[in-house]
């Protein structure tokens, strides 16, 4: 009887201690989805992917984020793309498809919900390895475009020549660990709206046109852009970037005017800090 009384406490206690049968693997997947999706994407969200194949498949799902991977070979997997322009895309029809699904109260709500800045569904992952292309991609909704990388210079967007820049921003967004580069013209144009850049590299590259090429050029607050696509708070700010090439680093017009600049030297390149703000 003792010897019996033994083993069922052990398989009791090798059960409790069993991972599939922790109490938190009871929440049904709206419960994870909705848990997850209050965690910084890099690298909470990221690493809870790591932790078994559901957890995978519900952090990467397309109501979390959207993912830009030209390495897959499938793309009828929902939320992967095979570029930038395609994700931007699909990230307002998601937009809409989330007022649409509340009915009556999506009405209602409409005008709040779109000035929410980065809900689940607004949030673009690009794959490190490789180049992205990108040639004046029109971002008109609030997003944040993430590198997939440990580091900025493993995910690159390429803005290749005759093209004005890579992403042009008329709403509020954020890119962090990316490499922005362009031949001729700009990494990024400004129309309205704030944008937030942090840990991205943003280079022009050398040629003998070097006075036409700006990383960053801000056209808000010219009066050039209509102005039901103005925004109040048009604003840029930049942290903890490179910036290599071109004439100068901000070229902007209207009544915004660079501020609080910062510059710490590094042993190979220069990390900045500023914003771009109403004088």
């Amino acid at each position: 009887m003792e010897v019996e009384e033994l083993e069922k406490r052990q398989s009791r206690k090798i059960t409790s201690s069993s991972p599939s049968s922790a109490l938190i693997n009871n929440l049904d997947d709206g419960c994870f989805m909705h848990i997850f999706s209050f965690l910084c994407p890099i690298p909470d969200r990221y690493n809870t992917a790591l932790v078994c194949h559901r957890w995978c498949y519900l952090a990467c799902h397309p109501r979390l984020w959207l993912r830009v991977d030209r390495s897959v070979q499938d793309f009828s997997e929902p939320g992967v793309f095979p570029n930038i322009e395609e994700a931007v895309s699909a990230a307002s029809y998601i937009k809409l498809l989330l007022i649409c699904g509340l009915g009556l109260y999506g009405i209602l709500l409409r005008p709040y919900l779109q000035t929410l800045p980065f809900r689940p569904g607004d949030i673009i992952l690009i794959a490190a390895g490789g180049s992205h292309l990108a040639s004046n991609i029109q971002i008109k909704k609030p997003l944040c475009l993430i590198g997939g990388g440990e580091l900025p210079d493993e995910t690159t967007v390429i803005c290749l020549r005759g093209s004005d820049s890579a992403l042009e921003f008329l709403s509020t967004c954020k890119l962090t660990n990316l490499t922005v580069k362009a031949e001729l013209g700009c990494c990024l144009l400004h129309r309205s709206g704030r944008l937030i850049i942090d840990e991205c590299i943003l280079q022009c590259e050398s040629n003998p046109l070097d006075y036409l090429s700006c990383p960053i050029v801000s056209t808000a607050g010219s009066g050039v852009f209509p102005s039901n696509l103005k925004s109040d708070g048009d604003s840029i700010s930049v942290s903890h970037t490179r910036i290599e090439g071109g004439a100068k680093a901000v070229l902007t017009s209207g009544d915004l005017a660079l501020q609080q600049v910062r510059v710490i030297y590094a042993r190979t390149c220069l990390y900045f800090w500023f914003d771009v703000d109403c004088r």
